[in-house]
């Protein structure tokens, strides 16, 4: 499930003519902490094994060009030029990025850039994010330059929030650059102060792909998060001390239920639980309890499918198929919602067998193929040695 390192390097040698530095990022899957990333809230995700590699090269007429190895398509413009004019396409992504190097003051010589990637685009593992990190790393190294984890993930967020126009946190980008294997992470999106915490060995994290697409930039998602932002105004208007959801309590929501519209309730509802369920998460995790970790991701499906309403019949299959089998301790959603990949949590002796049975349900009950694949917490972003190892 990673990209063949050596062979992005050939190939952009190929096309360019000139030996490029490489860099790779990871996906991620969120375990539990959905939709509270963007409101200050609490997240528990790990780095996975897809990524996206970018390959760069200097160049000396002052333009960027971007290749997509996946697309096959090239596109390139004057770097002074550049402005915030996203076009739809992919390569808003790695031009956001550059937007946003610029705007902090990075100054960015002529380059050519490749870029390639085996994240499954629009399942909810952050192909975005991958993305944007990966073009990151290689444009920091072009510029000879180094910044901070946090820095680094701002500048992705800003390049997807401002550029791209998708409503996204600092979860994706942040996890991204900064995961450690092996373990996964309990990131405070308000202070971006993070712990690392084991999995137990006896567990494996199972994704699956309903393959149900969704698309983060425009749509339902941006209605959600507008539907957030509203009733957080309200929350941060009425109530003493309430900056953002996270520092809200049920019986301050309730308080004000009468000043925001239904969805807004329901919406805001499922964010301050689900930061509840996250902290809680964590101290199940920590005392190896994984029975009580299962039955907290499963509620939080529940919150996300009925007080966001994000999820779909698919996925909700997926959850139900999965959670009918006994070595199954939890199962829910992840990502943005309306498609995507659910996340499981599995005894490891018996992980290719519930993904066998799953795949088996899913397929009579829907008549789709599931993609289905067994992680194990990845290494966030990092250089690539020139034969395509790790520098």
């Amino acid at each position: 499930m990673t990209v063949e390192k050596e062979q992005a390097l050939r190939v952009h040698q190929q096309r360019f003519g000139r030996e490029g530095r490489g860099f790779a990022a990871p996906a991620r899957v969120n375990l539990i902490g959905e939709h509270t990333d963007y409101t200050g809230g609490f997240v528990m995700p790990m780095a996975i094994d897809f990524e996206t590699v970018a390959v760069v090269s200097a160049r000396e007429d002052g333009r960027a060009v971007f290749y997509s190895a996946n697309y096959d398509e090239e596109v390139g413009f004057e770097i002074a030029s550049l402005t915030r004019k996203p076009v739809g396409g992919w390569c808003d992504y790695p031009a956001g990025v550059l937007w946003s190097l610029r705007e902090e003051g990075v100054v960015v010589g002529g380059f050519s850039m490749s870029l390639a990637g085996d994240v499954p685009l629009g399942a909810g593992l952050s192909s975005s994010a991958s993305v944007e990190v990966a073009t990151a790393m290689a444009l920091l190294g072009h510029a000879g330059m180094e910044l901070p984890l946090e820095k680094i993930a701002t500048l992705c967020r800003r390049a997807e929030n401002e550029y791209v126009g998708a409503k996204s946190g600092i979860m994706d980008q942040f996890v991204v650059v900064g995961s450690v294997a092996n373990r996964v992470m309990l990131l405070d999106c308000r202070s971006l102060e993070y712990g690392l915490l084991p999995l137990p060995d006896e567990v494996r994290v199972v994704i699956c792909n309903s393959m149900v697409k969704h698309a983060v930039a425009t749509g339902e998602y941006g209605d959600r998060s507008a539907e957030v932002e509203a009733g957080q105004a309200v929350l941060r208007r009425e109530r003493t001390g309430v900056e953002l959801l996270r520092d809200a309590t049920l019986d301050d929501l309730e308080a004000c239920r009468d000043m925001m519209s239904a969805a807004s309730f329901k919406r805001c509802r499922h964010i301050i639980t689900e930061n509840a369920r996250v902290l809680e998460a964590r101290e199940a995790l920590l005392r190896g309890d994984m029975a009580r970790f299962g039955t907290l991701m499963v509620e939080a499906h529940s919150s996300f499918r009925d007080d966001f309403a994000a999820s779909c019949e698919e996925v909700d299959e997926l959850v139900v198929i999965a959670m009918q089998q006994a070595e199954c301790f939890g199962a829910r959603i992840t990502g943005g919602g309306f498609g995507g990949c659910t996340v499981n949590v599995v005894r490891a002796e018996a992980a290719e067998k519930f993904v066998a049975t799953l795949r088996r349900g899913y397929a009579a009950k829907t008549g789709i193929e599931a993609d289905c694949f067994v992680c194990t917490p990845s290494d966030g972003a990092f250089a690539l040695a020139a034969k395509g190892g790790v520098a």
